[in-house]
């Protein structure tokens, strides 16, 4: 794997930064380095957010990322801002249900998934960064999906009633990842 570079985007209140650090966990669990920053407008719930997290078998040099190897984008002021900065040969996991774009990029693999469809229909909407995150680690298999669905259960099992749903679209989102990305972009 190297190193791998993704941010995370979209307004605040969509688990932007719970997606970042569920990955973060999961990838120090794993033995890897990893680098978790987060940024945040001025507002905190409506408001612009955003994470960088590096997971790397190796020292990480720099935490700052200009262009990262991936990003996943939840609304379409992150897909404008976020898409064009992914390095080419990377990935642009984007939000189709709130993102009606898309990129005309060829040099970059690009995944719609109506994400907050898939978390309404799976019983609620606060789990709509769960489905990211299940897409993103089916589509890079950047950290184990086994170790991925144990960190959630530790550190989201407390939520009541939302466990179950959190397993059940984190799947969901793993096997879309996996079968749109077709192996190409494994970490």
């Amino acid at each position: 794997m190297a190193q791998y570079e993704v941010t995370w985007a979209g307004f605040g209140g969509q688990g932007i930064m719970v997606a970042g650090q569920l990955l973060a966990y999961t990838g120090i669990e794993e033995g890897k380095q990893v680098v978790w920053i987060p940024s945040y407008g001025p507002e905190m719930r409506g408001g612009t957010a955003y994470c960088t997290v590096v997971v790397s078998d190796s020292r990480i040099g720099s935490p700052i990322i200009n262009n990262p190897r991936a990003a996943c984008v939840f609304n379409r002021p992150s897909f404008d801002k976020f898409g064009p900065k992914v390095r080419p040969g990377g990935l642009l996991l984007v939000n189709s249900s709130l993102i009606t774009a898309t990129t005309d990029r060829t040099d970059i693999t690009q995944i719609l998934l109506p994400a907050n469809r898939i978390a309404i229909d799976a019983g609620s909407p606060k789990v709509t960064n769960i489905v990211m995150l299940g897409a993103f680690v089916g589509a890079t298999g950047i950290v184990s999906y086994n170790h991925l669905k144990e960190t959630l259960k530790v550190k989201l099992g407390k939520k009541k009633g939302l466990l179950e749903v959190n397993l059940k679209v984190l799947e969901e989102g793993y096997n879309r990842g996996k079968a749109e990305s077709k192996g190409k972009l494994r970490a």
